[in-house]
């Protein structure tokens, strides 16, 4: 397949590039050459580039300057990610866009189902949510892809930064009241090629999309608070012999380190569509960090 994939100097555009590299011609066009803070601009470009798939992870993620920038926000995340969804749906080309968490309100204790109600508490995730409703409203072949968590061996991430502090710091004090499943750049990588592969052509993979009803959780399994990922990055970093500064990790609350977006404090995602429909059963969130910190201790 011809694939136009945006957002390469992200982490999940990233993972993808190398991946489907190997098998699919791929387009990864250029900020400049897509620009998503300029909407009206996507269509023609799009008839320039002619994929016969869409695969969108680019994205405005800065979760806490979304609340100064709501505009900006929803412009990338929505307004952009229509764009591309009516230009697929005049072309019948099949649209995987990527979501998030943020979506729900953080409530109870339960995984989130996909059709479950989305309640975003912060404008980040204000901007997701009309960005998956002006997509699903589109009539296009489409897949949501809604994540948690995401992370990686390189960009600016949760990972990358404890890694920084536990070299830096003597402590470190992270929110214990916050659970969901640290997902790593490389495994929704991977889970997304093993859904291409299913298909040998555009029209199959849109039969696919169908069978998900257009949306679908993905992230590593099993689950643990941000105190719990930031400890296991720290036992590790030591594991792998590599020097850190830190002794002691402390579990703190959500209200003692308050931030400008409100977090939802239950992200867990419900993976049983993802294995009922595509046959995917994501590892453990340890294993797919173990993974990510060799390579990090491998590249220095």
């Amino acid at each position: 397949m011809r694939i136009l994939l945006t957002g390469t100097s992200g982490q999940v555009g990233g993972a993808l590039l190398p991946l489907l590299r190997g098998s699919h011609e791929v387009l990864a066009p250029s900020r400049a050459e897509l620009d998503f803070s300029q909407p009206k601009t996507l269509a023609t470009a799009l008839d320039r580039l002619k994929p016969n798939l869409i695969i969108n992870p680019a994205a405005y993620t800065a979760v806490d300057r979304a609340e100064d920038e709501p505009e900006l926000a929803l412009c990338i995340n929505a307004d952009a990610p229509a764009e591309l969804a009516r230009w697929t749906a005049r072309h019948e080309v099949p649209l995987i866009h990527f979501s998030t968490d943020y979506v729900f309100d953080g409530s109870g204790e339960t995984p989130w189902r996909e059709e479950d109600r989305c309640r975003p508490l912060s404008s980040y995730g204000r901007s997701k949510w009309e960005g998956e409703k002006a997509i699903q409203a589109s009539g296009a072949p489409q897949l949501i892809i809604r994540t948690s968590w995401v992370y990686a061996a390189q960009g600016t991430n949760f990972l990358r930064t404890m890694v920084r502090l536990a070299r830096e710091r003597d402590e470190l004090r992270v929110v214990a009241d916050q659970f969901g499943a640290p997902t790593s750049a490389s495994a929704i990588a991977e889970t997304v090629a093993m859904i291409l592969a299913r298909s040998a052509s555009a029209a199959e993979l849109a039969k696919d999309f169908a069978a998900a009803h257009g949306l679908v959780h993905l992230a590593n399994s099993c689950r643990t608070s941000w105190h719990g990922f930031a400890s296991a990055i720290v036992e590790g970093l030591k594991a792998r012999g590599q020097p850190v500064k830190v002794r002691a990790v402390h579990a703190i609350t959500t209200e003692e380190f308050p931030t400008k977006a409100v977090r939802p404090a239950n992200s867990r995602l419900d993976l049983s569509r993802l294995r009922d429909v595509f046959g995917v059963t994501t590892p453990p969130w340890q294993q797919a960090l173990g993974r990510e910190l060799d390579i990090l201790v491998q590249r220095g």
